[in-house]
């Protein structure tokens, strides 16, 4: 962790929040991930070995904190007061990244927006019901981050990495660019479809019901979230345990 020597309250705070990857951790805490694997998913660029290392320096800067899970096989992972306290920050952060900075092709990984969609933007009134598995591929990403499912069932649906079993219901191939603005709200469904840069395939009911499952696109929208989350579901979650 890096060290300014200086008593200033900027350089202190940037001490804990500034290191590379700190704010992301921190956002999807904020956004409800509470497991290595759930706050790995939305960091899908971030090595495991360098999570590590950022929790713990997270840790021992007072922003996390950890709770064995009730199997003894892992830790679940919350805020503390202080971490909680960043939601007006990691706000600012995004409003200030909607306002001048430009999204392009190396902002544009399918990987985060497919966790954002089950962890954020979900949609739950509209999911179908039943089991059901959506098969993801992106022709133009390296072979690592090509493929994905999204698999729901039980109400709730999660990102998958490797096919979670079973034919898939709706497969849907897509340029990462094109799939990226749509799931944050910059084309619209009928535009990226008409043009071909998204293409889907299975039945048509599920087809016109795909999109709606995800409700909140804009990148606004899902701050206001964040702040919610962070100030009343994590602290309900929680308050439990304490």
């Amino acid at each position: 962790m890096a060290n300014y020597r200086q008593y200033c309250p900027v350089a202190l705070a940037s001490e804990v929040l500034a290191e590379r990857w700190n704010p992301l951790i921190v956002r999807n805490l904020m956004f409800g991930a509470d497991t290595f694997s759930a706050i790995a998913n939305g960091v899908p660029s971030m090595s495991r070995s360098m999570l590590i290392k950022r929790l713990d320096e997270l840790q021992r800067g007072g922003v996390i904190e950890t709770q064995l899970k009730p199997d003894g096989r892992g830790y679940n992972y919350r805020l503390t007061d202080a971490g909680a306290d960043l939601a007006g920050v990691i706000r600012a952060l995004g409003t200030w990244g909607e306002r001048w900075a430009d999204v392009t092709s190396e902002q544009s990984d399918p990987a985060y927006a497919l966790w954002a969609w089950c962890q954020v933007q979900l949609n739950r009134a509209n999911l179908p019901h039943g089991r059901m598995v959506i098969a993801f591929t992106f022709p133009d990403e390296r072979a690592s981050n090509r493929r994905f499912w999204i698999l729901i069932e039980h109400g709730d649906a999660e990102m998958c990495h490797s096919d979670p079993g079973g034919q898939a219901d709706l497969t849907v191939e897509a340029g990462s660019r094109a799939f990226v603005d749509w799931n944050r709200g910059a084309r619209t469904w009928r535009d990226v479809l008409r043009t071909g840069e998204i293409a889907v395939s299975g039945p048509q009911r599920l087809r016109r019901a795909f999109p709606r499952s995800n409700a909140l696109r804009s990148p606004t929208t899902m701050q206001r979230k964040m702040g919610k989350t962070c100030g009343s579901v994590l602290t309900e979650r929680w308050s439990s345990s304490k």
